[in-house]
């Protein structure tokens, strides 16, 4: 790839698309009022941020279920933290995330 002028017919070209592309009245509007739009609920949740101490509290909420599930055996107990862990993984990896950025 070359580092000089474009050739005189790809300039031409390429005013000829730009020229285009100041007409258009509705890009131009878009352009000048971009905004950001809403985020889903997908990328808000991916965002989050746990204080410390929610992560504290689901990890010790986890362990604790964990302990109970291995002594007892009890299905109930074994679910609930099958339901609690993701939730203990995530908050952790976002605020190591947190932790580890500029």
């Amino acid at each position: 790839m070359t580092t000089s002028r474009l050739p005189d017919h790809e300039q031409r070209i390429l005013e000829e698309m730009e020229r285009v592309l100041r007409r258009d009245r509705r890009l131009d509007r878009r352009m000048r009022t971009l905004r950001p739009r809403r985020p889903s609920a997908l990328s808000r949740s991916a965002s989050w941020r746990p204080p410390v101490w929610i992560a504290a509290l689901l990890l010790a909420v986890s362990i604790g279920l964990m302990v109970t599930g291995i002594r007892t055996s009890e299905p109930g107990v074994i679910w609930a933290f099958a339901a609690v862990w993701p939730f203990t993984l995530f908050s952790a990896f976002r605020l190591l995330c947190r932790w580890t950025e500029d």
